[in-house]
């Protein structure tokens, strides 16, 4: 929850032991500081606008509107007033009873094979759906700069030194060879933050061959 934003937290009848030991959680003790606790469902949600329960589905009988998490979460983020997200126990998840006090049913689209998921994983799922911004998917990255012609020009002639000394280049054919790597340089789209750090990497690599010489 304190991952994605979410501070809420209500439990109904939560045991104790396994709820006290989980206060001190790294990072997220606020969120178990101020959780509420309620002695049953109706207590916890009476004042929701919207009450959602969460189900692996499987082969139960179920009696309420089935969505997937991509389209409930649209719902949930259009809705107005309080909502509550329902998760049942680890082990057996929503009871019927539970879930007749939902206005519908959400899902994560799992294998058939193993429809199941730790709860805790689940939770994070549900709450990044509801937490993520679809538009920022479709924003386009932070430009990156590329090297200028002249730094390339620069990166060249120290990588065609490193292949001269190296004994790379044969002295029939180091006319080609300069031409092709000077073509693979610039296919290469180097950026230009990163030119310093192949420039030491190149300056070390001339020095360690003129010293092994």
């Amino acid at each position: 929850m304190s991952n994605f934003g979410f501070t809420a937290l209500r439990l109904v009848n939560p045991y104790n032991v396994a709820f006290r030991e989980a206060r001190s959680a790294v990072g997220a003790s606020a969120v178990m500081k101020a959780a509420t606790e309620y002695p049953d469902l109706p207590s916890a949600i009476a004042d929701c606008t919207l009450v959602v329960g969460t189900t692996a589905a499987g082969h139960r009988e179920l009696r309420h509107p089935l969505r997937r998490l991509e389209y409930g979460a649209r719902l949930i983020r259009r809705a107005e007033g309080p909502v509550a997200l329902l998760f049942g126990s680890e082990k057996f998840g929503l009871t019927n009873e539970d879930m007749s006090r939902c206005h519908w049913l959400m899902h994560i689209p799992t294998r058939d094979e193993h429809r199941t998921m730790n709860l805790g994983q689940s939770v994070a799922l549900c709450l990044y759906e509801l937490a993520r911004d679809p538009r920022a998917a479709r924003r386009a990255p932070q430009p990156v700069r590329p090297a200028t012609a002249a730094e390339l020009d620069r990166l060249t002639d120290m990588l065609l030194d490193i292949a001269r000394e190296s004994g790379y280049v044969n002295p029939r054919t180091a006319a080609s060879a300069e031409e092709k790597i000077r073509r693979l340089v610039r296919r290469l789209n180097v950026p230009e933050r990163d030119t310093a750090v192949w420039f030491g990497i190149f300056r070390q690599i001339l020095w360690k061959l003129g010293h092994h010489k």
